[in-house]
């Protein structure tokens, strides 16, 4: 066991420094699982994959550096619930519903607009999204490629 942890932190310590990534390592098996409604849509699928371990590694090892970095640089907010350890969508509900019935309690209006953004999530431009990401310091092979 002790010579595949060598093994694999030799090359996620290749690909971290050189950007570098094996394909291979990215290929994956999906198959489409039927989530509800008229199995005829094909909208009604979601896939589920399996990916080889050692990209998965590579991922949480990048994602825990970029975790780190932005938790140390104050880059998170508080109130930010997504994606977040620890934090999940009844959190969310739970802060929310706190602030609004103590504005109400304060005799304030609260207005509530909810806006459903699941379809603009795969619409980000990646070169807007590299820009700012270099704006904020973060550069280097993996950001650049």
């Amino acid at each position: 066991m002790e010579f595949c942890k060598g093994s694999v932190d030799k090359n996620l310590s290749a690909v971290l420094a050189t950007g570098d990534i094996q394909v291979d390592w990215w290929l994956l098996i999906a198959t489409p699982i039927h989530k509800k409604s008229q199995k005829e849509d094909p909208g009604n699928y979601r896939p589920v994959s399996l990916t080889l371990v050692t990209g998965k590694v590579m991922e949480q090892t990048i994602l825990s550096a970029i975790m780190r970095s932005m938790k140390d640089n104050q880059m998170i907010r508080h109130s930010q619930h997504g994606f977040m350890k620890g934090r999940s969508c009844l959190n969310n509900l739970i802060s929310f519903y706190d602030k609004v019935t103590h504005l109400l309690d304060e005799g304030k209006a609260v207005d509530i607009v909810c806006l459903d953004f699941s379809k603009a999530f795969d619409t980000v431009s990646h070169n807007i999204l590299m820009e700012k990401l270099a704006v904020q310091g973060w550069t280097g092979v993996l950001f650049t490629g």
